[in-house]
């Protein structure tokens, strides 16, 4: 594979945020319920502020995954490949990557690079499909591609391949 034709800056598709949205209008109904029951005087369940935290924590996490997918980044180089999320910053020579993981999943490929001093993963380009319509994409449009470049330039053979995905090592 030419690699002239992968060098630059390749992000991750843009999903919808409506399923976070709908995750925080969630929490803070159970919260607003929560406060209602206690300011009337109310006994409330145990498990009304465990479930109120629990979706809290559900949002939030979700926010966060949000934010990172929108800040992921796969720069190759001639020399070398670097990723960036926001939360985790990698950069490989190579020469640098010992192991390559590839798992097949329901909306596109996982894929984790790993190298002595850093590692990354990324996805490859998948479709949510509802009732066979496209309703979005999620991962990098070109993931297949920077995949494949990194299995060539990184020297990397297969080594076991197994239901759940492939390894390339050293």
């Amino acid at each position: 594979m030419e690699i002239e034709s992968l060098v630059g800056e390749h992000r991750t598709e843009l999903t919808t945020r409506r399923g976070e949205l709908f995750a925080w209008i969630t929490a803070l109904l159970a919260l607003a319920g929560w406060l209602i029951l206690e300011l009337a005087w109310q006994r409330t369940l145990p498990g009304v502020p465990f479930l109120t935290v629990f979706l809290f924590l559900a949002a939030l996490s979700i926010s966060l995954g949000n934010w990172m997918d929108r800040r992921s980044r796969i720069r190759i180089q001639p020399d070398g490949i670097v990723f960036d999320n926001g939360l985790r910053h990698a950069e490989l020579g190579w020469g640098e990557i010992d192991q390559v993981q590839v798992f097949d999943s329901q909306w596109g490929r996982k894929v984790r690079v790993l190298g002595d001093k850093a590692h990354f993963d990324f996805r490859t380009l998948g479709e949510v499909k509802v009732q066979g319509q496209v309703k979005g994409k999620l991962g990098f449009a070109q993931g297949e591609s920077i995949l494949q470049l990194i299995l060539e330039r990184s020297g990397v053979k297969e080594i076991e391949h197994t239901g759940n995905g492939t390894y390339y090592a050293r």
